[in-house]
């Protein structure tokens, strides 16, 4: 019937959506075919449309849940981890959980439009990067707070950290403290690419990587960045810039990004 009641699942972490249906399809996919680009085809996505639902699983979560070597839309070799395995499978348990109960509730509602007993929620934001992190230091001060996000898994030592400057409020209603998950937001037109050594500048996180991809468009270029332990960061900059920069695939910059540009989310 056209108003029985369904629902697609959506695993969260807090308010931040974290794997829904079509992404656990990717992954299952790229785990039978062993490529994105086949993947892809096979969903009907396009190569960069699953190229970036890749980087943001591997983004939100602690450790990688594909590895992937690119090789562009000709395709490269993908391998679903572990970690990747055992989120699809969690998935699919929840899931078949959540068919049943809705079957019997479906049977209970006598007719009731489920449309009016059900809505469905979620956060949408417009920053192009969402790292998760663990809070490794936290500097107070009178007005505002230093708030240091390291990326290495489990809170681990070494990696990339960012840094944010936030206010001493709202430190304390998101509850920051040492130790705690928090991912970090960051709008693709707030990073700034640098090339070369002994840099000075005033961006507190000068963060290293390597030019993955660069898509060029009539006014922007959209840069992907590797910024190690399965991280990745987009810039968005002019095309004139990239092409003053010389920006190709390969090429090692720094990500410049002001700790007043880093918004934080928590769980």
């Amino acid at each position: 019937m056209a108003d029985d009641l369904s629902a697609s699942l959506v695993l969260r972490r807090g308010a931040l959506a974290r794997v829904g249906l079509e992404r656990v399809a990717l992954i299952e996919a790229v785990a039978e075919l062993g490529s994105i680009s086949a993947a892809a085809r096979k969903l009907g996505l396009s190569y960069k449309g699953a190229w970036d639902v890749v980087q943001a699983l591997n983004n939100l979560f602690d450790t990688p849940i594909i590895e992937a070597a690119p090789g562009g839309r000709a395709g490269g070799a993908a391998l679903v981890t572990p970690r990747g395995r055992a989120v699809v499978t969690a998935f699919r348990r929840v899931q078949e959980e959540l068919d049943a109960a809705l079957a019997k509730l479906d049977a209970s509602l006598s007719g009731e439009p489920a449309a009016d007993l059900f809505w469905s929620l979620g956060m949408r934001t417009s920053a192009r990067n969402a790292l998760r992190g663990t809070i490794s230091d936290i500097t107070p001060g009178a007005v505002n707070g230093e708030v240091t996000l390291s990326l290495a898994p489990n809170g681990e030592q070494g990696g990339v950290s960012i840094t944010a400057i936030l206010t001493r409020q709202s430190i304390e209603d998101l509850g920051l403290e040492v130790g705690k998950p928090a991912i970090a937001l960051i709008k693709a037109s707030f990073v700034i690419l640098a090339k070369g050594e002994n840099l000075r500048t005033s961006a507190r996180n000068q963060i290293p990587g390597v030019v993955t991809a660069r898509e060029d468009g009539a006014v922007n270029s959209e840069i992907g960045l590797d910024i190690g332990g399965g991280k990745t960061l987009v810039a968005t900059v002019t095309l004139d810039s990239a092409d003053a920069l010389d920006l190709a695939v390969g090429d090692e910059v720094t990500a410049l990004v002001k700790a007043p540009h880093v918004i934080l989310a928590v769980e």
